[in-house]
């Protein structure tokens, strides 16, 4: 009679590792079925991109819903805003290298764009999300614009900001700010 409940405790253990096991096959499948996802929406954002003028935005719209993409699709997106000069484009992809250091895209190509070719709307933009904004290169195109609301807005926002450190780090130290979408 003893040997009943150890045989009972080792099927009981083989009952759980396989339930372990199935689990285990079921998470690799679903991880293989999003990367077969993933894999088809970067192909197809890069033929978007790579065929459509002005379809940058487009693109880093539907790449957020997929949650992601290829280093090629991110590469293809800040090609098609480089051949169109896109400063609304150029802005959300630099916000999300911002927030994903290991993109392979320059950057501060992209913000030199939108302080250079953007409009003032994009430049307070920049300046207020941005961890570390081009703040003097941001105030010269401000200033040069002679806009008077935006200059108003870009004083105001450096009055509370001297440094211009963006809104991550006025959120952490109690302001608050929101990222401003653009399109």
């Amino acid at each position: 009679m003893t040997n009943q409940p150890v045989e009972s405790k080792v099927a009981e253990l083989q009952a759980t590792e396989a339930e372990i096991t199935e689990t285990e096959a079921a998470e690799q499948a679903a991880i293989e079925k999003r990367r077969e996802h993933l894999k088809n929406e970067s192909t197809r954002l890069i033929d978007m991109a790579g065929s459509e003028p002005h379809s940058a935005l487009k693109c880093i719209h539907q790449l957020s819903v997929a949650g992601g993409a290829t280093e090629a699709t991110y590469v293809a997106i800040e090609q098609r805003i480089v051949a169109d000069q896109d400063a609304a484009g150029a802005y959300h992809l630099a916000l999300l290298a911002q927030n994903t250091p290991d993109l392979p895209i320059d950057a501060r190509q992209l913000i030199e764009m939108v302080v250079n070719k953007g409009d003032n709307d994009q430049r307070l933009a920049l300046l207020k999300n941005l961890l570390l904004p081009p703040v003097e290169l941001i105030k010269e195109q401000i200033l040069a614009s002679n806009d008077g609301d935006a200059i108003g807005q870009m004083n105001a926002y450096l009055q509370i900001n001297p440094e211009g450190y963006g809104s991550h780090h006025m959120l952490s130290s109690g302001h608050s700010d929101h990222i401003v979408p653009l399109s």
